[in-house]
């Protein structure tokens, strides 16, 4: 692939919503970190730098060699990257008086370039920064200014490099995409061929390609993710693929059954694996949220070790792992970003199991999967069904593991999820689930006193699970569910509704 975009990442939260906001413009673009950039920059025809909440000014600061890039490829410099283009080419850097935070608004622009080509004077940017860019290069023309900030914009002079000190891929930049439009498409000359068919194509290519006549073991799991996995290697390599809908006990009300009759629909080659006990072993007496997660995801690979034995010459193992899921747990490309929890999916597989890992998601956000599934002809049902946790609703029970609690918060689940269905709200809504807690209340049921469980309703809607606001559910809704679900679950006493939004909180408790 020769029209793709490279994203160089210094750290920035902001680094995944550019390589978004490329393919929005459908261009594919892969993150790379500063400290590991590819060895050949051939393939790409254009080169992005991140943000950073470093400073150049400092001894640690990331200076990747550009040797390759500046001058010889269309280089465009984010917030970092641009201070960074100015201070290691005779500008000036300083500590800003005050940190540049938020909204600002173009005071000046150089419209008759094509860097700034449809960008309106007094266009709404987004600043981050504590950093500012006092002085120029010789070698450069200023494009643009805020009120606060003069060097909001600049192109170095006989080459295709520029550096802004706003935030384009931030929805806030109103002028934002025109400002990545023009670089990409107008100054680069890229093509805007990378669409869910194309990905198709191109996907299915390299999985036959990858996997010839090898067979692969892929654990289905009822969520889109491992589904649109388990059809493009379907339509890769048919009945190679031998599918594993695991029952970890774990479930929804009564989705193992349903899901894996969804899937002999579909006509995948699936077996399914009632393991239900040897997971609840497993988690028994554990509380802490990560060593469940880890308990899950080992008992996975052994229950997937276990069946690869009866699958002759089974090499593949295929996972449904999908972007966000890499960068929350090892960061997106093993540069500087915080691991911030572990998925069950993510991390390689003991050595003792002898079987290659392939991921045909790994580089899609949650939406673009949805596209691609769409793209194939799969069923809006599958394509529309709110994400659902790997762990399952074992980091939806907080604290220990139980047989029992799993029963009532099973209970708890299906009559919300049945009631926003049925109030129109479901596809409404990004994601929903109910949490078990570990505290009991005092309640007062027929004149007697109860001391029983509280549950905590989520709904959040999002784009791609990065970041996520709560639904603000009608009132009256939430009052029909939560008397529905203290009548008839029993144990229950108690409901609350979660109104924290991604961040500060995470989608899931655990």
């Amino acid at each position: 692939m020769q029209n793709k975009v490279l994203i160089l990442d210094f750290g920035s939260q902001y680094t995944q919503l550019i390589a978004r906001r490329v393919r929005e413009l459908n261009i594919y673009s892969e993150i790379k970190p500063f400290n590991n950039p590819p060895k050949d920059v051939s393939a790409y025809k254009a080169v992005i730098l991140s943000g950073s909440p470093h400073s150049v000014r400092t001894e640690d600061a990331p200076h990747p060699d550009l040797s390759e890039i500046k001058g010889k490829k269309p280089l465009l410099g984010i917030c970092y990257g641009a201070q960074y283009l100015a201070h290691f080419n005779g500008g000036s850097v300083e500590k800003s008086n005050t940190r540049e935070y938020g909204r600002a608004n173009l005071s000046h622009v150089v419209s008759a370039t094509t860097f700034l080509t449809n960008v309106n004077t007094n266009s709404q940017v987004w600043m981050s920064h504590a950093d500012t860019i006092k002085k120029l290069p010789e070698n450069t023309t200023l494009l643009a200014s805020t009120h606060d900030v003069e060097n909001a914009a600049f192109k170095f002079n006989g080459e295709e490099t520029y550096g802004i000190q706003f935030h384009p891929e931030v929805y806030h930049s109103t002028d934002g995409k025109t400002v990545l439009e023009n670089f990409l498409v107008k100054i680069a000359g890229l093509e805007q061929d990378w669409t869910p068919d194309a990905f198709v194509d191109t996907t299915v290519a390299s999985l036959k390609e990858q996997i010839g006549d090898e067979r692969v073991i892929l654990g289905l799991s009822g969520g889109v993710d491992s589904s649109v996995a388990a059809m493009l290697l379907h339509k890769a390599i048919g009945s190679q693929l031998h599918c594993i809908f695991v029952n970890n006990g774990l479930l929804r009300k009564n989705e193992f059954s349903s899901v894996l009759e969804q899937y002999k629909g579909m006509g995948l080659n699936v077996k399914g694996v009632d393991a239900s006990a040897r997971f609840l072993d497993a988690l028994a007496g554990e509380s802490d949220p990560e060593k469940k997660r880890k308990a899950i995801g080992r008992v996975f690979i052994e229950v997937f070790d276990d069946e690869s034995q009866l699958v002759e010459n089974a090499t593949w193992l295929a996972q449904g792992t999908i972007y966000p899921d890499v960068i929350e747990s090892v960061s997106a490309t093993g540069g500087p970003s915080a691991t911030i929890k572990s998925h069950h999916n993510v991390g390689g597989l003991p050595d003792y199991m002898k079987l290659k890992i392939v991921e045909p998601l790994k580089m899609l956000f949650k939406d673009e999967v949805r596209r691609v599934g769409k793209s194939m002809g799969m069923d809006a049902s599958i394509l529309g069904r709110h994400p659902f946790p790997g762990p399952g609703l074992a980091i939806r029970i907080l604290g220990d593991i139980t047989a029992e609690k799993v029963s009532i918060l099973q209970e708890v689940d299906a009559i919300f999820i049945d009631g926003l269905k049925k109030s129109g709200l479901y596809d409404k809504v990004w994601q929903a689930g109910a949490m078990l807690l570990p505290v009991n209340s005092v309640g007062v049921m027929g004149d007697e006193r109860t001391y029983e469980k509280c549950v905590a309703l989520r709904a959040v809607e999002s784009t791609d699970g990065m970041t996520a606001d709560w639904v603000n559910l009608p009132y009256e809704f939430l009052q029909k569910v939560s008397n529905d679900i203290i009548n008839k679950v029993k144990g229950v006493n108690r409901v609350v509704y979660d109104i924290s939004s991604k961040p500060p909180a995470t989608i899931e408790w655990e």
